[in-house]
């Protein structure tokens, strides 16, 4: 089609459209009016109209009762163009934590007329993977994602990058893959595993054992924080006192570990655990030596997931901020499809808190010493 053939206000469309993509028009700034547009381009009111009204159902401009037509922010557009779904990727949708970071993050999007798709890597890369790629097939206005065993490298980096290209904004929950450049919410892990031993250390104990999953930096970080307060309060390190396993050993490593380290004559007498799942499977270690919690072995979770109140012995445990993650993480995420936020947001990082309950005690009647 030549350009004779194109409909005038086609043509008008086109040369606005460069005005905005070039910064000519900025964004909130007014638009010239009809009258101006017309006279400037020598074509009928009728034709500017049908040219603005063509943008304006794009999401390009809009209109404000009384003062005129205004250029719209890039992500208002980019939103209009996607819809207004959500993406949200994490390791698991249904167990353990999960099911609270969704709900939070779900109440928020609903209540900001946004609508949420879920999908799960079941903590595979390949999985992760997959799930990218066919999120970014979806008319998606941006993702909160969860990365799958985030202390082992990135081999999806170019789908993360992908989404720049595509301008897909996201953010990530509990890690960030170091190389990516996105706002991330998550605990302080390594604070949380300083003050879950030095809880311990500071009720008597010095035989302390740690397991950690080192295959996300969630453990490694919790790891780095029970060495920190071991090195600090000057206690020795044996062959036992770190049990570090991955993601598929979760249910038999450190069990088996528990059980050979609580059969000799200078077993622990406290364990630190790298979260609450864990702390529960090695209760039942400790009964099968006939040993009592915390009578005999003290040990300490982390997340405060229900699991911690779901047996006889209730854990202490470090804090994890659950719904209110979900809650901030859609709200960071909002916040940027909108335009609200001139400067890109910054990283929330969440202290944890110490909850003390009955699974830890103080060194003397009743403990091993």
């Amino acid at each position: 089609m030549t350009e004779k053939a194109i409909p005038k206000y086609m043509q008008l469309k086109r040369e606005l459209l460069s005005w905005i993509e070039s910064g000519q028009l900025k964004p909130d700034e007014k638009a010239p009016s009809e009258h101006e547009i017309a006279g400037r381009f020598g074509m009928s009111r009728q034709t500017v109209r049908q040219a603005l009204g063509e943008l304006e159902k794009e999401g390009l401009l809009y209109r404000v009762q009384g003062k005129g037509t205004f250029i719209a922010r890039q992500p208002a557009r980019q939103l209009q163009q996607r819809g207004c779904l959500i993406g949200m990727m994490t390791t698991h949708i249904s167990d353990y934590i999960f099911p609270h970071i969704v709900r939070g993050a779900e109440a928020r999007l609903r209540a900001g007329g946004y609508s949420l798709m879920l999908s799960s890597t079941d903590n595979d890369k390949k999985k992760e993977r997959e799930n990218l790629e066919q999120l970014i097939g979806q008319p998606i206005s941006g993702l909160i994602i969860e990365p799958t065993k985030s202390a082992e490298g990135n081999p999806n980096l170019p789908l993360f990058l992908s989404l720049d290209v595509h301008n897909i904004p996201y953010i990530m929950i509990n890690e960030r893959y170091p190389e990516l450049h996105c706002p991330c919410l998550k605990v302080d892990d390594e604070a949380g595993g300083f003050m879950a031993a030095e809880h311990l250390i500071e009720l008597g104990h010095t035989r302390i054992a740690g397991f950690f999953k080192t295959d996300d930096l969630q453990g490694a970080n919790r790891l780095k924080g029970f060495i920190r307060a071991m090195h600090k309060h000057r206690l020795p390190f044996g062959d036992g006192t770190v049990t570090h396993y991955t993601s598929e050993e979760k249910q038999t490593v450190p069990y088996e570990a528990a059980l050979g380290l609580l059969q000799g004559g200078e077993r622990p007498t406290a364990f630190v655990c790298y979260n609450d799942e864990l702390a529960v499977l090695l209760l039942e270690a400790a009964r099968q030596r006939g040993l009592s919690v915390p009578g005999d072995l003290s040990i300490i979770g982390f997340d405060d997931s229900s699991l911690a109140t779901a047996t006889e012995v209730k854990l202490t445990t470090l804090s994890h901020p659950k719904t209110q993650m979900g809650i901030e993480a859609a709200e960071m995420l909002i916040g940027i499809i909108e335009g609200r936020n001139s400067e890109a947001p910054l990283d929330i990082i969440y202290k944890p808190e110490l909850i003390l309950r009955g699974s830890t005690k103080a060194i003397g009647k009743g403990a091993a010493d």
